[in-house]
């Protein structure tokens, strides 16, 4: 997989480097093994029981982690080329897209205090943690013990600082609840490797929170753990369910995705004052597309799409106007009240 994807990479960097000046090797590494090679839920949907339905094979005690780990030998492959043939010519940069779960205590006991921690870990320290010191985090070589692969010292050597930025795709704070693992459960998987319940629930039924204070909490995170990396945030953004609203209503008034927009912006703005290293910021989307888990139920676009129009009709919502003018040096306009948990 490693030299195929290099492989790519070299046509990509040969045939378009020239114009494009920033490279993202792998989007959401951190999940897609979740997905792919533990419940079974995206392809290639492969699973083991009963971490899964549906799977015809696949061991979800196993795969996820080897799944990620080649992720990572091939992004830092594509790094190593990139910088070795092209980035003195071409003069671009290169780095790797993370999904940014935040997670938080679902109680305030100690137990779900250290769950969060050990999501956190696993969740953003699974790549931060090689991509930066060499080997994955202390807590999951712990926990997850041989069948987590080793980074032996050439290939540590590879993907240590493989990266000119960090992007992260910033949208949810996940509760964890902790799950009592003593007695040694088998079989294992990600989650009960984490000791925490697997949030597929909360996820699938809607019941996730977001709240600007997690995206500071991110950075912060990165900041005090990783050594500040470059940092841009590749997705952020506000989703609603379609027919809620006429057309009309939409274009006048999108108050909500606008506000939430401001907050988030503004955390951003005083997280850059706080010492992050955060260097950019991309609203999730600029159109209603077909979303890969949700499908046309949420709308994230800040210009509409009429779905029910056979020509697929765009419209400019309320929230495109807005940040049009924003970024043509308008006023970010944050707003007064305190700031909001918006569940979606």
């Amino acid at each position: 997989f490693r030299e195929d994807y290099t492989a790519y990479a070299n046509v990509c960097f040969k045939s378009f480097g020239d114009r494009v000046k920033h490279w993202v090797t792998v989007n959401e590494p951190n999940i897609e093994p979740i997905g792919g090679y533990d419940n079974g839920s995206q392809p290639p949907r492969r699973c083991s029981y009963p971490f899964g339905a549906d799977c015809a094979e696949g061991n979800s005690s196993t795969e996820p982690y080897i799944a990620a780990h080649h992720l990572l030998l091939a992004h830092a492959s594509a790094v190593s080329l990139y910088r070795e043939k092209y980035k003195a010519a071409q003069g671009g940069q290169i780095g790797i897209t993370l999904l940014g779960w935040w997670h938080e205590p679902s109680t305030d006991t100690p137990q779900d205090a250290a769950a969060a921690v050990r999501m956190n870990d696993f969740h953003i320290g699974w790549f931060m943690h090689p991509l930066v010191y060499g080997d994955y985090p202390p807590v999951m070589r712990s926990r997850v013990g041989r069948r987590l692969p080793a980074l032996p010292a050439p290939e540590s050597e590879k993907v240590r600082g493989s990266f000119d930025f960090i992007g992260f795709n910033h949208y949810l704070i996940m509760r964890a609840r902790s799950i009592d693992t003593s007695s040694g459960q088998e079989p294992r998987d990600y989650y009960v490797d984490a000791a925490v319940k697997n949030p597929a629930a909360d996820i699938t039924t809607g019941e996730v929170e977001t709240a600007p204070w997690s995206l500071r909490k991110l950075l912060e995170h990165l900041k005090l753990n990783y050594g500040n990396p470059t940092v841009w945030i590749h997705e952020n953004g506000y989703a609603d369910a379609p027919g809620t609203r006429s057309k009309a209503e939409e274009e006048e008034d999108d108050e909500d995705r606008v506000e939430f927009l401001q907050d988030y912006m503004e955390t951003l703005y005083l997280s850059i004052r706080n010492g992050s290293n955060a260097r950019g910021y991309f609203v999730w989307s600029f159109l209603d597309v077909f979303e890969f888990l949700v499908g046309y139920r949420l709308r994230f676009g800040l210009c509409g799409v009429d779905m029910g129009d056979a020509a697929r009709t765009r419209y400019l919502r309320s929230s495109a106007r807005w940040y049009s003018g924003f970024l043509g040096g308008g006023e970010l306009r944050p707003a007064a009240r305190p700031q909001k948990s918006y569940v979606q």
